[in-house]
């Protein structure tokens, strides 16, 4: 059984930089995806990044293109995304998630496993 464990989150000023971990336990398949979701008080859950398992290709939201960044360790056992420039806009409980995604889409109804989220606040 998956099981998924992020850390990292905290506090940081506008322009600051974070990185968050997701622990994976459990064997994904070939056509897994590894998610980054976040959730603002009161917000619906936005995907923001994705990862395939098998070859490592990545995909961001318009609202973090060029800013957040994901990576992963070479046993595949860490996945970790790289938050900067980060903004006052980017706020709220961090997910890692994993489903049967090969296209990467970042729609919650393609992830069926998750961690149990990480904060992230940005304050002046």
């Amino acid at each position: 059984q998956v099981q998924l464990v992020e850390s990292g989150g905290g506090s940081v000023r506008p322009g600051g930089s974070l990185r968050l971990s997701c622990s994976v336990s459990g064997d994904l398949g070939q056509h897994y995806a590894i998610g980054w979701f976040r959730q603002a008080p009161g917000e619906e859950r936005e995907g923001i990044a994705s990862m395939a398992h098998s070859d490592g290709t990545t995909y961001y939201s318009k609202s973090v293109e060029g800013r957040f960044f994901i990576t992963r360790d070479a046993a595949k056992r860490r996945v970790f995304l790289l938050m900067d420039d980060l903004r006052l806009e980017d706020p709220g409980l961090y997910y890692c998630a994993t489903g049967y995604n090969p296209a990467l889409r970042l729609w919650e109804q393609f992830y069926d496993t998750w961690g149990q989220g990480t904060q992230v606040i940005v304050s002046a």
